[in-house]
């Protein structure tokens, strides 16, 4: 690594971590005093009180926030790197040496390879590992209070689950309601009514699923059998269950309670072989919402680079060396190509265009338009 490559790489690394201080900074900003008794009430229950709270808090939203930004900082570092070489006249004096402008922004191409890899990482292993501390907000943070919930279809059973309110810390839900969709549970009846509903996870042979207290319906639930599917135990009855109470009954689901209680939103932070895993053994729908999501889990490193080659041949060819302006056109840039992509992703959640196509139809547009304003760089 030459003398130049480390000046560059160091004006870049300085711009990204600017970049990332002014948006984390602001969003921490806006989110603290828009929760701050919240935060003021939650810490109690830590040692160090608000620091220690505030660390646990927003440690994994620093991590969504990058996220949702990690394009939007290569790119931006990118710019304000060239811009301020530029603007103080080196890369003219560079370039006049008979130096290729490609030599000159290699570490830059590098760093944003890193920045993509790392945005990678952060979807596959870090943010699905803090998947509970993103699920909870301010408001909710102990997860004591009833929040309400929307129904998930779980489509290996058949089973609609639905309920009036869900208490997270509990794993509990009020007033479960299970319709029962397949013909093949005729003897239990349309559906499974009762005060609470617990889930338990996978344990000492037991399927995972919900344990459901004090049924009301089917109402002759004690001289009801066990109901198989295909081998399968489905719908668990105390006559032949003996760990179950006379008023306790189980249904075997693949939809969690953080599924259940998060809804769609929840899958936003699973990672990709969790998604294919889901579609594989049926706990997830194949809807088009999360096929375009699975799909645009391999577009969005390619985005992020390509982003990049579209804002520098922009500033590179221009007239102007302002660092303002330079902004401006960096702003704009990305609000074209955000824009864009929200209305493919709109399209494709909505079967306006298959979800495949919507995934890859921003690439497939900027990806031409970054290879021609950035192939003089390398004539």
């Amino acid at each position: 690594m030459t003398l130049i490559d480390r000046y560059v790489l160091g004006l870049y690394l300085k711009a990204l971590l600017m970049s990332f201080l002014v948006m984390a900074g602001m969003y921490m900003l806006v989110d603290v005093f828009a929760n701050l008794e919240e935060h003021i009430a939650n810490s109690a229950d830590y040692r160090f009180k608000v620091p220690h709270l505030l660390a646990d808090y927003y440690g994994p939203r620093l991590l969504w926030v990058f996220d949702k930004t990690a394009g939007i900082l290569a790119a931006s570092a990118a710019i304000f790197a060239v811009t301020w070489l530029q603007g103080t006249q080196e890369l003219t004096a560079i370039l006049s040496a008979g130096i290729r402008p490609t030599r000159v922004l290699r570490p830059i191409f590098f760093c944003t390879l890193i920045v993509a890899g790392l945005g990678v990482a952060n979807r596959e292993v870090w943010l699905p590992s803090f998947r509970s501390q993103l699920a909870r907000n301010a408001q909710d943070w102990r997860g004591d209070k009833a929040k309400n919930c929307t129904p998930q279809f779980d489509p290996r059973s058949d089973v609609l689950l639905s309920g009036k309110k869900t208490i997270g810390k509990e794993k509990r839900i009020e007033g479960p309601m299970f319709r029962l969709l397949s013909p093949e549970f005729a003897t239990w009846g349309r559906q499974i009514t009762a005060d609470s509903a617990w889930y338990l996870p996978v344990d000492q042979g037991r399927p995972a699923g919900y344990l459901l207290s004090g049924v009301k319906q089917p109402a002759n639930l004690a001289s009801l059998g066990t109901l198989l599917i295909a081998g399968e135990p489905i719908l668990l009855s105390p006559r032949d269950t003996p760990w179950l109470k006379p008023d306790e009954c189980f249904v075997v689901s693949v939809v969690t309670f953080e599924q259940f209680a998060l809804g769609n939103g929840w899958r936003q932070n699973l990672s990709t072989k969790e998604l294919v895993h889901g579609l594989k053994n049926r706990s997830l729908q194949s809807g088009a919402d999360i096929l375009v999501t699975m799909h645009g889990r391999f577009v969005k490193p390619l985005l992020d680079i390509v982003l990049v080659f579209l804002g520098l041949p922009l500033v590179l060819g221009r007239a102007s060396r302002n660092i303002f302006v330079a902004g401006g056109v960096c702003l704009g840039l990305m609000a074209t190509f955000f824009i864009v992509s929200l209305i493919c992703q709109g399209l494709g959640n909505n079967f306006l265009l298959r979800p495949t196509v919507a995934a890859w139809m921003p690439l497939m547009i900027f990806g031409p338009i970054a290879f021609t304003v950035a192939r003089p760089l390398w004539d």
